[in-house]
């Protein structure tokens, strides 16, 4: 059971599965770290493959994916701290409170966005070709 588990559901969801994915990451580097420096622990420990996941049961596979369910644990039961817990439940309860902008507004801020970044970008562009062509004139002649 975790601690006010019918509170910040959303955020404590966002917050597990994002730590899971890059433990998985992390798991995927550590299997292929073991398989291509570790003899021993390539060859096949069985003589089919895993049933549902069809994946060759390798020793170094075994280790990452003991590793991944421990760290997914680890995760797990360090979410449903109480102080972890309550910044995830203030956290979506602030994000509750806040005002979404629009989509026509984030089209419109976005246009702004572009049109001063490509007129600044022609400025810069104009200056440098301008004091390029200025002072190989004036150091060259």
């Amino acid at each position: 059971m975790s601690y006010r588990e019918d509170q910040g559901r959303m955020a404590r969801m966002f917050a597990f599965w994002s730590l899971v994915f890059i433990a998985l990451f992390g798991c995927t580097f550590l299997f292929d770290l073991l398989f291509n420096n570790v003899e021993s622990l390539r060859r096949p420990l069985m003589d089919r493959p895993l049933p549902l996941v069809r994946v060759e049961a390798t020793g170094a596979f075994l280790i990452s994916t003991v590793v991944f369910l421990g760290l997914a644990l680890l995760i797990w039961r360090w979410q449903n701290k109480r102080r972890v817990a309550d910044f995830l439940i203030d956290t979506e309860h602030e994000l509750r409170k806040v005002t979404w902008p629009t989509v026509q507004d984030v089209i419109n801020s976005s246009t702004v966005v572009v049109i001063c970044v490509l007129i600044l970008m022609a400025f810069l562009a104009f200056t440098d070709w301008f004091l390029g062509r200025l002072f190989q004139n004036i150091l060259l002649g």
